[in-house]
């Protein structure tokens, strides 16, 4: 395996996503492997690869790097969420001139939503037990 031409970080929720990019074959179609595992084994629904792709096919790069990726914590959605702003960061190292581009698109901006914290005396963080008048 070669050595990745640019490495970068992105998070959401409680998943962490670190990608590395490589330049692909030009004999060869462009893969996304994500823990040893091929994208479509890891994200088997079509939204979620077409939100980590967003900022390959806005860039038209979608064939140019061989994506791959360790991935850990948080669920589908945080995980898709993650891998996007990983790509879009190492697209940016790669080409300084996409930055406008992604930046509009709002692929740099990570986002800082988490879950609300369970507070005592509640069922879940807002849901508070029924409650009985006699």
């Amino acid at each position: 395996m070669s050595k990745p031409l640019v490495q970068s970080t992105g998070r959401r929720k409680e998943a962490v996503a670190r990608a590395r990019l490589r330049p692909s074959a030009e004999d060869v179609t462009a893969t996304i492997t994500i823990n040893g595992r091929d994208v479509q084994d890891f994200f088997p629904n079509p939204t979620h690869r077409m939100i980590l792709t967003e900022p390959l096919r806005l860039t038209q790069l979608e064939e140019a790097y061989d994506i791959d990726v360790t991935m850990h914590g948080g669920g589908i959605t945080g995980q898709a969420g993650a891998l996007r702003l990983a790509i879009a960061r190492a697209l940016i190292d790669l080409d300084p001139e996409l930055r406008g581009a992604l930046k509009k698109a709002g692929f740099l901006t990570r986002d800082d939503r988490k879950k609300e914290s369970k507070k005592y005396g509640l069922k879940k963080a807002r849901k508070a037990p029924q409650y009985s008048k006699r």
